[in-house]
């Protein structure tokens, strides 16, 4: 039986991912070695690094001025090095859901947090709207896509300060207009490559404005001035992001991707709109996941929830079960998921709705 892997991170990668990262793992490069076992400085691993760099500033068409650098930590750790690299006196923040919420915590070490709106009051089901960003913050933070909520800002916002994003779980879904972007960092572990790399788009101009010491390691200017290579970058997941980024290319690109990603939610959220099984979480429509699409048992049939989760286990659909948060189940329609393995969680969907007829 075919299996269709709809887990929220680590998530499914491209076939034409795994496929190369496992002949590398074998014999890297015709090197005769293995791509766990060559140095991070060798001509054949560098030359990765800068393919990589490329791909990022051709598909999302970065500017000049723009460093491309590959970190380990996780998004998490860029909770921290934000506000130690930018964080003067004062920061503005949107709170749209758990990673938001964090990466507030951590600035609060660093200086005055101004949230200028959250979604808090009703779970994080809704982008908020109408707030007022001071034009006196050292940047603006937000949350691209909320995977936990499955809410997504899905528009380039016109930020009167340096805009700071992360976009972990939607980066290469949509275009995006970088210019309108201080930061845009991710974990690359839901729609890039294996976990264990970080990926920061970062303007050169907004560092070296804050008085405190930073440690070197904590430094962007640090990683941007040895391009990735400071210390041992995480080699196998920046081997494999290459390979994704190539995989994307071949596809046709990030326009052509965000048609593909459109398709895919439209199917999906349509059938829980129809099946009188389901329902969303999220009310309004312009504010829903493309990437991470969250759905319940509708009113009066809450009692099948852990009999669909098993039925749909049973047909081929893996990681579905929703966060414990919000329940229910979470459909994860990253790049690397085809239409096809959406058009099959649909048909479970279907014939679980005939059976309780």
């Amino acid at each position: 039986m075919k299996k269709h892997n709809f887990y929220a991170g680590p998530s499914i990668l491209p076939d034409y991912t795994i496929e190369n990262t496992i002949e590398a793992l074998k014999d890297f490069a015709g090197m005769g070695l293995s791509l766990l076992e060559i140095s991070h400085r060798s001509k054949q691993f560098v030359a990765v690094v800068d393919e990589a760099v490329a791909l990022f500033k051709e598909l999302l068409q970065i500017p000049e001025g723009y460093s491309v650098i590959f970190l380990g930590g996780g998004a998490s750790l860029q909770f921290c090095m934000i506000p130690y690299n930018l964080l003067g006196k004062k920061a503005a923040y949107l709170n749209t859901g758990e990673w938001a919420t964090k990466a507030i915590k951590e600035a609060k070490m660093f200086g005055e947090v101004n949230v200028v709106g959250s979604s808090e009051d009703k779970n994080f089901n809704y982008i908020p709207r109408g707030y007022e960003i001071p034009k006196d913050a050292d940047y603006f933070h937000i949350t691209t896509n909320n995977t936990i909520y499955g809410t997504e800002i899905l528009e380039d916002i016109n930020s009167p300060v340096p805009l700071v994003a992360d976009m972990s779980s939607d980066i290469f879904s949509r275009p995006i207009d970088i210019s309108k972007y201080a930061i845009i960092y991710g974990g690359a572990q839901k729609n890039l490559a294996p976990a264990g790399v970080t990926f920061v788009i970062i303007k050169n101009d907004i560092l070296g404005k804050v008085e405190r010491s930073i440690p070197t390691m904590l430094k962007y200017s640090t990683h941007i001035s040895k391009e990735s290579m400071f210390n041992t970058p995480p080699v196998l997941p920046i081997f494999a992001a290459l390979q994704t980024l190539k995989w994307l290319k071949n596809m046709g690109g990030v326009a052509e991707m965000e048609k593909i990603n459109i398709r895919k939610a439209a199917l999906l959220y349509d059938e829980i709109e129809r099946n009188s099984l389901f329902k969303p979480t999220i009310p309004a429509k312009e504010d829903r996941s493309r990437m991470n699409v969250c759905f319940v048992m509708n009113e009066g049939f809450e009692q099948f929830e852990k009999e669909f989760n098993d039925f749909a286990t049973e047909h081929g659909m893996i990681g579905l079960k929703g966060h414990r948060s919000v329940g229910g189940f979470r459909a994860s329609l990253y790049n690397a998921m085809p239409y096809e393995s959406v058009e099959a969680l649909v048909a479970v969907m279907q014939k679980f709705e005939n059976l309780k007829k």
